[in-house]
């Protein structure tokens, strides 16, 4: 596989449908297949976002189990590890955790909470061993502090629809959107939806036990 993986080889699946994070894993070095697990996640509630993400990444690692397991029966003890990414991200904007909004109203609303403000990235990636049944998981929470946001932009943007629809309503690390971040206290990738660090060390440890 790539180059920083062990010597052995093994698979990986990751369990998005996301682009950001398919480019994010690819630029990682690794080759992966993708699955999406469709789950309804409104279904799923935790009053702390740290525990509704970790919650929704393994919703979505137990239904991509459910779909894989009529192709694991006959699986070999000898056949490389394969290791399933899922993750979950919700965005935090005075205390209330933000999906992906629901309406143009809903968004202009998130976004207007978020000027001259902060919010956080609440991400959790999930790393399951196929092979063993194994997990690992681990939270990455960058912070981000905005500038003034001027209603021309919000409005703008809410018609245009492509820049909202993601958990918080607003894609954070548009080009368009950087004049009016003023710190970003963590990594632009855990802002995307998948830490690489964090993601390379569950990655790691999930394959430190099979040698």
């Amino acid at each position: 596989s790539s180059n920083n993986s062990p010597s052995f080889k093994f698979k990986i699946i990751l369990g998005s449908s996301s682009p950001a994070r398919r480019a994010i894993l690819s630029d990682m070095g690794y080759e992966f297949a993708t699955m999406s697990a469709d789950i309804d996640e409104r279904a799923i509630r935790r009053e702390k976002p740290e525990e509704l993400v970790k919650a929704l990444a393994e919703a979505k690692a137990d239904a991509i189990k459910l779909n894989l397991v009529d192709g694991c029966a006959d699986r070999d003890i000898r056949d490389p590890p394969t290791l399933l990414i899922t993750s979950d991200q919700v965005v935090v904007s005075k205390g209330v955790i933000r999906e992906r909004p629901r309406s143009m109203e809903e968004a202009r609303e998130f976004i207007k909470a978020y000027s001259g403000d902060r919010a956080l990235a609440v991400n959790y990636v999930l790393l399951t061993n196929l092979s063993t049944g194994a997990t690992k998981g681990g939270w990455d929470i960058p912070e981000i502090c905005f500038h003034h946001i001027p209603v021309e932009f919000i409005e703008e943007v809410v018609k245009e629809g492509d820049m909202t629809c993601v958990a918080g309503g607003l894609k954070l690390t548009h080009p368009s959107v950087l004049p009016f971040i003023k710190e970003l206290v963590g990594t632009a990738d855990g802002v995307r939806g998948l830490p690489r660090e964090l993601t390379e060390k569950l990655i790691r440890e999930s394959l430190e036990v099979n040698s």
